[in-house]
């Protein structure tokens, strides 16, 4: 550790915790920590908390001869990044929360806010699955489905902050229904929690995606299907991000791309045989886990910083 090396004070904020971080602007993380959101305490305790860990990263920064040059931050949702704001979140209660201009405040840094989904696709297309790709969809399926679409290392962001909502394509009209109201999303089909909510209807017993990943390839004929079903349909709305923004590699991140070949090997297949004249894009599994959040929030930050010094 160099005294006097600049570093970011990086924040992933989820439902139930925070990944929290000093990354080098090289993207070295010198310090990691983790703290429970607990977001039942409310948005208010949720800020206070975020605001209080940041400080404290910055606190330990300096105490360890560090500079801290800048702060971001990660959230789910709805974000304004323009405006810093976290428009909306179900899993953390946030609507209309300048977290940005509020964490400038307190600790006396540029500060950048962005999407969580979104930043972790900024981390994986510059320095990790998506490398030199140039341009990259990143899509993580987990208890949802989301995605960013990165360009030359930027990624889009949209007229309202809501760019990159993959799981909310259409892919079947008479399927069950999403969380946002509509029937038949992506999400509501092929998420890792769609896949184990399925799994339990048709067996009436519970079982994780992993655990029915398990059973497809053990053989067993219903998690064949279920898991069948899932690489499916996902290799519809991935044939649609391809047709939409003609992208060099697609890297599949979250919990279900902990399943390996049985979902790549598959969905490659599948993913091919929807294409026509477009190009296949290479499939990868994200390369920096549950890192990626935090190492995107400081990119962003990074970036915010270098725009303002101009």
């Amino acid at each position: 550790m160099t005294p006097g090396g600049e570093v970011v004070v990086a924040l992933d904020v989820g439902g139930t915790g925070m990944k929290c971080a000093l990354v080098r602007p090289d993207g070295a993380t010198v310090h990691a920590e983790r703290h429970a959101t607990d977001a039942a305490r409310g948005p208010e305790a949720v800020v206070g908390t975020i605001l209080d860990v940041a400080e404290g990263l910055a606190g330990k920064a300096r105490a360890d001869g560090l500079t801290p040059v800048a702060c971001g931050i990660a959230v789910p949702g709805v974000v304004d990044e323009a405006r810093g704001v976290a428009v909306w979140s179900a899993n953390v209660g946030f609507r209309d929360v300048p977290l940005r201009d509020l964490a400038r405040e307190r600790l006396g840094l540029p500060t950048a806010l962005g999407h969580d989904v979104r930043v972790g696709g900024l981390a994986e297309a510059r320095l990790g699955a998506g490398r030199d790709a140039g341009h990259v969809l990143f899509v993580a399926i987990g208890t949802g489905i989301a995605a960013a679409h990165v360009v030359d290392g930027s990624a889009a962001v949209g007229a309202h902050g809501a760019a990159g909502e993959i799981g909310h394509i259409l892919v079947r009209p008479d399927g069950p229904p999403c969380g946002c109201g509509r029937p038949g999303c992506l999400e509501a089909v092929a998420s890792a929690s769609a896949i184990g909510r399925r799994y339990a209807e048709l067996s009436g017993a519970p079982a994780t995606a992993a655990e029915v990943a398990d059973r497809a390839a053990a053989g067993e004929p219903l998690a064949g299907r279920v898991w069948r079903e899932a690489v499916e349909a996902l290799a519809d709305g991935l044939a649609t991000g391809q047709a939409l923004f003609d992208v060099a590699t697609i890297v599949i991140g979250g919990g279900l791309a902990q399943a390996g070949p049985r979902l790549f090997d598959p969905l490659r297949t599948a993913l091919r045989e929807r294409l026509t004249f477009h190009r296949e894009p290479r499939l990868v599994a994200a390369a920096l886990g549950d890192e990626a959040g935090c190492l995107g929030a400081a990119l962003l930050a990074l970036d915010t910083l270098a725009k303002e010094s101009r």
